[in-house]
Protein backbone atom coordinates (compact mmCIF):
# COMPACT_ATOMS: atom_id res chain seq x y z
CA UNK A 1 0.00 0.00 0.00
CA UNK A 2 1.53 3.10 -0.83
CA UNK A 3 0.70 6.37 1.34
CA UNK A 4 0.89 10.05 1.44
CA UNK A 5 1.30 12.41 3.63
CA UNK A 6 -1.05 15.62 3.87
CA UNK A 7 1.49 17.48 1.03
CA UNK A 8 0.73 15.04 -1.43
CA UNK A 9 3.87 13.49 -1.52
CA UNK A 10 4.65 9.68 -1.74
CA UNK A 11 5.72 7.90 1.51
CA UNK A 12 6.84 4.16 1.41
CA UNK A 13 4.76 1.80 3.59
CA UNK A 14 6.54 1.22 7.41
CA UNK A 15 7.47 -2.07 8.76
CA UNK A 16 7.27 -0.97 12.45
CA UNK A 17 4.62 -0.06 15.21
CA UNK A 18 4.31 3.38 13.59
CA UNK A 19 3.14 2.40 10.65
CA UNK A 20 -0.92 4.28 9.85
CA UNK A 21 -3.61 2.00 10.92
CA UNK A 22 -6.38 3.64 12.72
CA UNK A 23 -9.34 5.33 10.86
CA UNK A 24 -10.50 8.59 11.77
CA UNK A 25 -13.49 7.12 14.19
CA UNK A 26 -11.46 5.04 15.89
CA UNK A 27 -8.81 7.43 16.46
CA UNK A 28 -12.24 9.88 17.59
CA UNK A 29 -13.28 7.33 19.59
CA UNK A 30 -10.64 6.43 21.40
CA UNK A 31 -9.26 10.62 22.52
CA UNK A 32 -13.24 10.74 23.51
CA UNK A 33 -13.97 13.14 21.11
CA UNK A 34 -16.76 13.44 18.40
CA UNK A 35 -15.16 12.89 14.76
CA UNK A 36 -16.15 16.30 13.58
CA UNK A 37 -13.88 17.97 16.41
CA UNK A 38 -10.90 15.46 14.80
CA UNK A 39 -11.51 17.45 11.14
CA UNK A 40 -11.36 20.75 12.54
CA UNK A 41 -8.11 20.25 14.47
CA UNK A 42 -6.52 18.82 11.38
CA UNK A 43 -8.32 20.69 8.91
CA UNK A 44 -7.81 24.46 10.57
CA UNK A 45 -4.96 23.98 13.45
CA UNK A 46 -2.91 20.88 11.51
CA UNK A 47 -2.42 20.02 15.20
CA UNK A 48 -2.54 16.41 13.98
CA UNK A 49 -1.36 14.97 10.37
CA UNK A 50 -2.26 11.83 9.09
CA UNK A 51 -1.10 9.97 6.23
CA UNK A 52 -3.74 9.68 3.10
CA UNK A 53 -3.70 6.24 1.57
CA UNK A 54 -4.59 5.29 -1.98
CA UNK A 55 -7.87 4.46 -1.26
CA UNK A 56 -8.22 7.89 0.42
CA UNK A 57 -8.63 7.09 3.55
CA UNK A 58 -6.82 9.50 6.40
CA UNK A 59 -4.97 6.40 8.63
CA UNK A 60 -3.54 7.39 11.49
CA UNK A 61 0.04 5.90 13.63
CA UNK A 62 -0.16 5.13 17.23
CA UNK A 63 1.83 8.68 17.73
CA UNK A 64 -0.99 10.57 16.06
CA UNK A 65 -3.59 8.93 18.12
CA UNK A 66 -1.49 9.53 21.16
CA UNK A 67 -1.45 13.18 20.07
CA UNK A 68 -4.93 13.52 19.20
CA UNK A 69 -5.54 11.70 23.01
CA UNK A 70 -2.98 14.54 24.58
CA UNK A 71 -4.68 17.23 22.46
CA UNK A 72 -8.35 16.59 23.92
CA UNK A 73 -7.30 16.12 27.38
CA UNK A 74 -5.65 19.89 27.59
CA UNK A 75 -8.04 21.10 25.81
CA UNK A 76 -10.74 20.03 28.77
CA UNK A 77 -8.46 21.57 31.64
CA UNK A 78 -9.15 25.18 29.53
CA UNK A 79 -6.14 25.24 26.95
CA UNK A 80 -6.66 26.66 23.79
CA UNK A 81 -6.25 24.06 21.10
CA UNK A 82 -4.23 27.03 18.58
CA UNK A 83 -1.37 27.16 21.02
CA UNK A 84 -1.81 23.56 21.73
CA UNK A 85 -1.34 22.83 17.85
CA UNK A 86 1.83 24.26 17.80
CA UNK A 87 3.52 21.96 20.46
CA UNK A 88 5.51 18.75 20.06
CA UNK A 89 3.97 15.89 21.89
CA UNK A 90 6.40 15.33 24.39
CA UNK A 91 5.63 19.08 25.80
CA UNK A 92 2.44 18.31 25.98
CA UNK A 93 3.05 15.37 27.72
CA UNK A 94 4.95 17.68 30.18
CA UNK A 95 1.71 19.72 30.11
CA UNK A 96 0.05 16.60 31.55
CA UNK A 97 2.40 15.66 34.25
CA UNK A 98 2.59 19.03 35.23
CA UNK A 99 0.72 20.42 38.68
CA UNK A 100 -2.12 22.36 37.91
CA UNK A 101 -1.82 25.95 38.17
CA UNK A 102 -4.39 27.22 40.28
CA UNK A 103 -7.75 28.94 38.56
CA UNK A 104 -8.10 33.22 39.94
CA UNK A 105 -10.05 33.64 42.86
CA UNK A 106 -13.19 34.70 40.47
CA UNK A 107 -13.19 31.38 38.78
CA UNK A 108 -12.76 29.30 42.30
CA UNK A 109 -15.70 31.19 43.52
CA UNK A 110 -17.99 30.69 40.11
CA UNK A 111 -17.24 26.84 40.59
CA UNK A 112 -17.53 26.86 44.52
CA UNK A 113 -21.21 28.10 43.76
CA UNK A 114 -23.88 26.71 42.42
CA UNK A 115 -24.60 26.93 38.27
CA UNK A 116 -27.94 26.60 37.34
CA UNK A 117 -28.91 24.33 34.20
CA UNK A 118 -32.09 23.50 31.94
CA UNK A 119 -31.65 19.89 31.03
CA UNK A 120 -34.17 18.86 27.80
CA UNK A 121 -33.87 14.97 28.46
CA UNK A 122 -35.09 13.14 31.15
CA UNK A 123 -32.97 10.62 31.34
CA UNK A 124 -30.05 12.99 31.10
CA UNK A 125 -31.34 15.26 34.30
CA UNK A 126 -31.29 11.67 36.30
CA UNK A 127 -27.61 11.26 35.56
CA UNK A 128 -26.86 14.77 36.25
CA UNK A 129 -28.79 14.39 39.51
CA UNK A 130 -26.81 11.00 40.16
CA UNK A 131 -23.68 12.63 39.59
CA UNK A 132 -23.96 15.49 41.55
CA UNK A 133 -26.01 15.10 44.55
CA UNK A 134 -25.23 10.94 45.29
CA UNK A 135 -21.34 11.59 44.18
CA UNK A 136 -20.39 14.78 45.42
CA UNK A 137 -17.46 16.15 42.99
CA UNK A 138 -16.72 19.73 44.52
CA UNK A 139 -19.59 21.50 41.84
CA UNK A 140 -22.83 22.39 42.51
CA UNK A 141 -25.67 22.27 40.11
CA UNK A 142 -29.20 23.66 40.61
CA UNK A 143 -31.99 21.88 38.49
CA UNK A 144 -34.02 25.10 37.18
CA UNK A 145 -36.11 23.11 34.51
CA UNK A 146 -36.06 20.33 33.02
CA UNK A 147 -38.23 19.31 29.37
CA UNK A 148 -38.89 16.95 26.79
CA UNK A 149 -38.30 19.33 24.31
CA UNK A 150 -36.73 22.60 23.29
CA UNK A 151 -40.08 23.80 22.56
CA UNK A 152 -41.84 23.15 25.81
CA UNK A 153 -38.32 24.85 27.31
CA UNK A 154 -38.53 27.82 24.70
CA UNK A 155 -41.97 28.59 26.10
CA UNK A 156 -41.39 27.91 29.88
CA UNK A 157 -38.24 30.28 29.66
CA UNK A 158 -40.08 33.19 28.42
CA UNK A 159 -43.01 33.18 30.81
CA UNK A 160 -40.94 34.98 32.97
CA UNK A 161 -38.34 37.82 33.52
CA UNK A 162 -36.83 36.17 36.74
CA UNK A 163 -36.48 32.29 35.69
CA UNK A 164 -32.80 32.52 34.26
CA UNK A 165 -30.15 29.54 34.16
CA UNK A 166 -26.85 29.48 33.60
CA UNK A 167 -26.81 27.25 31.13
CA UNK A 168 -29.42 25.00 29.29
CA UNK A 169 -27.61 21.06 27.86
CA UNK A 170 -29.67 18.93 25.12
CA UNK A 171 -29.63 15.23 24.70
CA UNK A 172 -30.56 14.32 21.80
CA UNK A 173 -31.06 10.61 20.24
CA UNK A 174 -30.21 12.00 17.04
CA UNK A 175 -28.89 15.31 15.41
CA UNK A 176 -30.31 16.61 11.84
CA UNK A 177 -29.52 20.24 10.36
CA UNK A 178 -31.28 23.13 11.91
CA UNK A 179 -31.52 21.89 15.97
CA UNK A 180 -29.40 24.54 16.65
CA UNK A 181 -31.87 27.48 15.64
CA UNK A 182 -34.26 26.07 18.22
CA UNK A 183 -31.57 25.51 21.12
CA UNK A 184 -30.19 29.38 20.29
CA UNK A 185 -34.02 30.00 20.87
CA UNK A 186 -34.67 28.58 24.39
CA UNK A 187 -31.02 29.56 25.07
CA UNK A 188 -32.32 32.94 24.64
CA UNK A 189 -35.13 32.34 26.54
CA UNK A 190 -33.75 31.34 29.84
CA UNK A 191 -31.03 34.15 29.13
CA UNK A 192 -27.97 31.67 29.32
CA UNK A 193 -24.64 32.10 28.40
CA UNK A 194 -24.10 28.56 27.37
CA UNK A 195 -25.47 25.69 25.33
CA UNK A 196 -24.51 22.11 25.33
CA UNK A 197 -25.55 19.18 23.34
CA UNK A 198 -25.25 15.64 23.91
CA UNK A 199 -25.82 13.61 21.10
CA UNK A 200 -26.17 9.60 19.92
CA UNK A 201 -26.40 9.56 15.99
CA UNK A 202 -25.55 12.73 13.97
CA UNK A 203 -25.06 14.65 11.00
CA UNK A 204 -21.31 15.84 10.56
CA UNK A 205 -23.55 19.18 8.84
CA UNK A 206 -25.44 18.98 11.86
CA UNK A 207 -22.67 19.36 14.09
CA UNK A 208 -20.86 21.95 12.29
CA UNK A 209 -23.80 24.15 12.76
CA UNK A 210 -23.92 23.87 16.12
CA UNK A 211 -20.20 23.95 16.69
CA UNK A 212 -20.00 27.53 14.87
CA UNK A 213 -22.97 28.64 16.96
CA UNK A 214 -21.11 28.39 19.73
CA UNK A 215 -22.86 25.24 21.02
CA UNK A 216 -20.36 22.58 23.27
CA UNK A 217 -20.81 19.36 21.68
CA UNK A 218 -20.54 16.17 22.41
CA UNK A 219 -21.02 12.55 21.63
CA UNK A 220 -22.93 11.06 24.96
CA UNK A 221 -20.42 8.73 26.98
CA UNK A 222 -21.99 5.35 28.45
CA UNK A 223 -19.76 6.10 31.51
CA UNK A 224 -20.58 8.29 34.65
CA UNK A 225 -16.86 9.64 35.02
CA UNK A 226 -16.40 10.91 31.36
CA UNK A 227 -19.76 12.41 31.67
CA UNK A 228 -18.77 14.14 35.51
CA UNK A 229 -15.61 15.68 33.80
CA UNK A 230 -17.38 16.94 30.33
CA UNK A 231 -19.80 19.22 32.88
CA UNK A 232 -17.13 20.14 34.91
CA UNK A 233 -15.51 21.59 31.73
CA UNK A 234 -18.60 23.00 30.80
CA UNK A 235 -19.41 24.98 34.20
CA UNK A 236 -15.40 26.16 33.90
CA UNK A 237 -16.33 27.66 30.60
CA UNK A 238 -19.56 29.03 31.73
CA UNK A 239 -17.44 31.26 34.23
CA UNK A 240 -15.11 32.28 31.47
CA UNK A 241 -17.53 33.37 29.57
CA UNK A 242 -19.55 34.97 32.53
CA UNK A 243 -16.67 36.97 33.47
CA UNK A 244 -15.93 37.96 30.00
CA UNK A 245 -19.34 38.91 29.11
CA UNK A 246 -19.14 41.18 32.92
CA UNK A 247 -16.09 42.69 31.47
CA UNK A 248 -17.87 43.81 27.98
CA UNK A 249 -20.81 44.83 29.86
CA UNK A 250 -18.96 47.33 32.60
CA UNK A 251 -16.36 48.48 30.01
CA UNK A 252 -17.90 50.01 27.53
CA UNK A 253 -16.07 50.21 23.93
CA UNK A 254 -14.58 53.41 23.57
CA UNK A 255 -15.70 53.62 19.82
CA UNK A 256 -17.87 56.53 20.65
CA UNK A 257 -14.47 58.82 19.73
CA UNK A 258 -13.40 56.68 16.78
CA UNK A 259 -16.79 56.43 14.97
CA UNK A 260 -16.17 60.42 14.81
CA UNK A 261 -13.63 59.70 11.76
CA UNK A 262 -15.66 58.24 9.23
CA UNK A 263 -13.98 54.59 7.85
CA UNK A 264 -13.86 55.09 3.85
CA UNK A 265 -13.37 51.89 1.72
CA UNK A 266 -10.39 50.53 1.18
CA UNK A 267 -8.15 52.41 -1.75
CA UNK A 268 -6.36 49.13 -2.98
CA UNK A 269 -7.60 45.44 -3.26
CA UNK A 270 -5.48 41.83 -2.57
CA UNK A 271 -4.49 42.02 -5.72
CA UNK A 272 -2.71 45.33 -6.48
CA UNK A 273 -1.21 45.06 -3.10
CA UNK A 274 0.08 41.50 -3.25
CA UNK A 275 1.53 42.78 -7.03
CA UNK A 276 3.17 46.18 -4.93
CA UNK A 277 4.53 43.90 -2.11
CA UNK A 278 6.79 41.67 -5.54
CA UNK A 279 7.47 44.94 -7.04
CA UNK A 280 8.56 46.54 -4.14
CA UNK A 281 11.63 43.60 -3.15
CA UNK A 282 13.92 45.37 -6.42
CA UNK A 283 14.76 47.94 -4.09
CA UNK A 284 16.81 47.69 -1.08
CA UNK A 285 14.66 48.98 1.88
CA UNK A 286 12.11 46.60 2.01
CA UNK A 287 9.86 48.77 4.06
CA UNK A 288 7.42 49.17 0.88
CA UNK A 289 6.88 45.09 0.52
CA UNK A 290 6.18 45.29 4.48
CA UNK A 291 3.86 47.99 4.60
CA UNK A 292 1.77 46.48 1.80
CA UNK A 293 2.06 42.83 3.44
CA UNK A 294 0.61 44.54 6.85
CA UNK A 295 -2.08 46.32 4.63
CA UNK A 296 -3.49 42.73 3.43
CA UNK A 297 -3.24 41.39 6.87
CA UNK A 298 -5.10 44.59 8.40
CA UNK A 299 -8.04 44.88 5.38
CA UNK A 300 -8.52 40.67 6.35
CA UNK A 301 -9.18 41.25 9.53
CA UNK A 302 -11.33 44.78 9.05
CA UNK A 303 -13.82 42.27 6.70
CA UNK A 304 -13.65 39.49 9.19
CA UNK A 305 -14.76 41.72 11.75
CA UNK A 306 -17.82 42.63 10.00
CA UNK A 307 -18.55 38.89 8.91
CA UNK A 308 -17.76 37.65 12.86
CA UNK A 309 -20.83 35.80 14.07
CA UNK A 310 -22.32 38.53 17.20
CA UNK A 311 -24.38 35.96 19.98
CA UNK A 312 -25.19 39.18 21.40
CA UNK A 313 -26.04 42.75 21.44
CA UNK A 314 -22.27 43.56 23.39
CA UNK A 315 -20.70 41.19 21.17
CA UNK A 316 -22.35 43.09 18.23
CA UNK A 317 -20.80 46.19 19.42
CA UNK A 318 -17.87 44.79 20.17
CA UNK A 319 -17.16 43.67 16.59
CA UNK A 320 -18.21 47.03 15.55
CA UNK A 321 -15.86 48.89 17.29
CA UNK A 322 -12.90 46.27 15.73
CA UNK A 323 -14.16 46.29 12.24
CA UNK A 324 -13.96 50.50 13.16
CA UNK A 325 -10.47 50.14 14.34
CA UNK A 326 -9.03 48.07 11.58
CA UNK A 327 -10.31 50.19 9.08
CA UNK A 328 -8.67 53.59 11.10
CA UNK A 329 -5.74 51.19 10.82
CA UNK A 330 -6.15 50.52 7.42
CA UNK A 331 -6.15 54.13 5.87
CA UNK A 332 -3.40 55.17 7.98
CA UNK A 333 -1.23 52.29 6.59
CA UNK A 334 -2.65 53.45 3.17
CA UNK A 335 -1.09 56.75 3.65
CA UNK A 336 2.16 55.36 4.69
CA UNK A 337 2.39 53.51 1.84
CA UNK A 338 1.88 56.13 -0.55
CA UNK A 339 4.42 58.18 1.32
CA UNK A 340 7.04 55.20 0.73
CA UNK A 341 6.51 54.39 -2.86
CA UNK A 342 7.21 58.22 -3.55
CA UNK A 343 9.86 58.03 -1.70
CA UNK A 344 11.04 55.12 -3.25
CA UNK A 345 9.90 56.11 -6.88
CA UNK A 346 7.96 53.25 -7.07
CA UNK A 347 4.58 53.48 -9.02
CA UNK A 348 1.42 53.02 -6.68
CA UNK A 349 -0.62 49.76 -6.80
CA UNK A 350 -4.15 51.20 -8.76
CA UNK A 351 -6.45 52.33 -6.67
CA UNK A 352 -10.02 49.76 -6.39
CA UNK A 353 -12.02 52.17 -7.78
CA UNK A 354 -9.79 52.34 -10.81
CA UNK A 355 -9.55 48.88 -11.09
CA UNK A 356 -13.45 48.60 -11.60
CA UNK A 357 -13.81 50.81 -13.93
Amino acid sequence: MTLTNSAGQSQAPQQNKTQPTFRAGAVARIAGMPVATLRIWEQRYQAVRPSTAASGHRLYSPADVERATLLRRLTAQGHAIGLLASLETEQMREMMRAPEVPQPNWVESHLQSSIKIVVVGHSLASRVQRLFYLQPFGLKVQLVGVFDSLNASAKAGGMSDEDTADMIILQAGSLQTGIHKELIEAQDAWRASSAAVLYRFSSAAAREELTNAGVEVLSEPSDDKSLRQWLATLQKNDAQHTKSADVRQSTPPVSVGLNEQPVSPPLFDDVALTKFAGLSTTVACECPSHLAELLLQVSAFEKYSSECANRSAADALLHAYLQHVAGSARMLFEKALEQVAIAEGLPLPPSSSTATN
